[in-house]
């Protein structure tokens, strides 16, 4: 009792000698009250046949009715598949990718050469995936696409990109990088900032070159953001780029290009089942969760460091 006590009149004292800063974390907490925690009360939709006209307290609870037909649909299995499919990819191709330009491009020299890639390779962050899913439509039209004029220039047959399931896939994926490779790099260069340059210095001194400092002084500085940016992205697994969907995809490609969010979307709004659609909302979220605590503790059990 008396160390809860004495904590308390800690708490207190800082309060009153740094009531400035707590008053500034007001307006965020206030946020994450009534936009994050707030809306956690709709969960309860997923245990119950939701009317809309009866509201949320009169609808009749129904249990765990409708996660056994989650996990018995044929239709959330294939929606699943895809969706692990999707951000496996996107983790195999584009998370590496940050990291090699922002190695690349610490190695420029020229400060204003240097400033113009930075901002040419992020520029594309800035842009609503609505416009880059025109581009690309009109890079890879089949009528008069630039891509497939080159393909068709060198003997080739038109490759229908947005309508063949097998090619689909590498849109998104080649999309998604072109899109946000570039604001991942800035994470990695702010990194490269914090290692020390005697380290280099002293590396040259005996006599290792560029690809020897890279491997044995600049990787092992980049792995505590490597780690915190890769256990976030585990967080998101199953949130394999839903907006970017839904702008991209068509009925020609349900079948591969169909995942979590773009299925809650569709059922959800499409079919009015509000229920079904918060039960794999709420599925989501709790293995996005376990992914978290569970790569954060293989982390801090394997390489000592971790997000907490």
């Amino acid at each position: 009792m008396r160390t809860g006590k004495i904590k308390r009149a800690r708490l207190w004292a800082d309060v009153r000698q740094d009531w400035d800063l707590y008053a500034a974390l007001v307006p965020g907490l206030l946020f994450l009250l009534l936009f994050k925690y707030t809306p956690m009360y709709g969960i309860v939709i997923a245990f119950k046949d939701f009317n809309i006209f009866d509201g949320m307290s009169a609808s009749p609870w129904v249990g765990f009715k409708h996660f056994e037909k989650l996990l018995t649909s044929s239709g959330f299995l294939q929606v699943f598949r895809n969706t692990l499919l999707i951000s496996v990819y996107k983790i195999v191709f584009l998370f590496p990718l940050p990291i090699i330009v922002a190695i690349l491009m610490n190695e420029l020299k020229h400060m204003l050469f240097k400033r113009t890639i930075q901002t040419i390779v992020y520029l594309p962050h800035f842009l609503s995936w609505v416009i880059v899913s025109g581009l690309f439509i009109d890079l890879l039209s089949v009528n008069g696409g630039v891509v497939n004029r080159w393909i068709t220039l060198l003997g080739g047959e038109p490759v229908k990109f947005f309508l063949d399931g097998e090619v689909f896939r590498s849109v998104l994926v080649a999309s998604a990088g072109w899109k946000e490779v570039g604001w991942s790099t800035i994470v990695y260069l702010a990194a490269l900032t914090g290692i020390d340059p005697q380290l280099y210095e002293a590396a040259k001194m005996d006599g290792a070159n560029k690809w020897k400092q890279t491997l044995h002084i600049t990787l092992p500085g980049l792995v505590p953001i490597i780690l915190l940016m890769f256990i976030l992205r585990l967080g998101s697994i199953l949130e394999a780029g839903t907006e970017q969907i839904l702008v991209m995809y068509n009925p020609s490609v349900y079948h591969v290009a169909d995942v979590i969010g773009t299925y809650v979307y569709r059922i959800g709004l499409g079919e009015q089942d509000y229920s079904f659609s918060t039960t794999v909302g709420l599925f989501e979220s709790v293995i996005a969760f376990v992914l978290i605590v569970a790569g954060n503790g293989l982390a801090r059990k394997y390489l000592k460091r971790g997000i907490w």
